[in-house]
């Protein structure tokens, strides 16, 4: 079937966003340094978080609260209040970034505008993805967008019926293995991973090499040319 309607990721797709976790991750390890070690602390950050994830879903404010109560964990209680004061205001400092287009987007996007009904898939906190959205200039380029808080197969087959032709007619590219690749493709959508050098543990997933609608490209700027012999085959 022809594909019609692409799904783009957001965060480390279109911006760069993963290395502000990373730049307040290792600020958040200074912070804590006089009670535990870097790997230490690290591990018991991840297991905040995936514990997290039911209660806070995806986004800095759920980073933010994982990151207090790994503190006091860690500190069995004693951290002190000015240290919980500057892991606030560090995620007060993620929530305000400015945004980065990763190279080649805007040019990518124009190319695919108009051929293909685009719609922007991206998961977490609904403020911050319309802030992200709107300082990007690319929101008017997109026919649809979709702030969801998890990309499941169900979920992309909603949203590929919803905006498209089905699942069958689409194709999601996305920096997330699991949630940009595995989960379209068993929605019966195309998978493109689009690698982007920062990934956050909770995102991996085994490549799904064998499965005939999976691909791998090594920057966005590649899909356009992807999707035309995607179209010749």
């Amino acid at each position: 079937m022809t594909i019609t309607t692409i799904g783009l990721d957001a965060d480390d797709t279109l911006w760069h966003n993963e290395r502000f976790f990373h730049m307040t991750q290792a600020r958040f390890t200074e912070l804590l340094a006089d009670y535990t070690d870097h790997d230490h602390l690290a591990a018991r950050l991840l297991a905040s978080e995936r514990r997290n994830l039911g209660h806070y879903g995806f986004g800095i404010k759920g980073f933010m609260l994982s990151m207090i109560e790994t503190a006091v964990e860690v500190t069995d209680g004693r951290v002190p209040g000015h240290v919980i004061g500057q892991i606030i205001a560090a995620g007060q400092d993620m929530l305000s970034h400015p945004i980065d287009l990763l190279p080649g987007v805007e040019d990518t996007i124009d190319t695919l505008a108009g051929r293909f009904r685009l719609v922007l898939i991206t998961k977490g906190d609904l403020l911050d993805q319309e802030r992200k959205l709107a300082q990007s200039g690319l929101g008017d380029c997109f026919d649809a967008v979709e702030i969801v808080s998890a990309k499941t197969a169900p979920i992309y087959h909603e949203i590929f019926a919803k905006h498209g032709d089905g699942a069958a007619a689409a194709l999601m590219a996305g920096n997330s293995m699991a949630s940009d690749v595995v989960a379209p493709l068993q929605a019966g959508a195309w998978g493109v991973f689009v690698p982007h050098g920062m990934e956050w543990a909770l995102e991996r997933a085994d490549p799904p090499e064998d499965h005939p609608r999976f691909r791998r490209i090594a920057a966005l700027s590649d899909l356009p040319a992807l999707i035309e012999g995607l179209s010749r085959a």
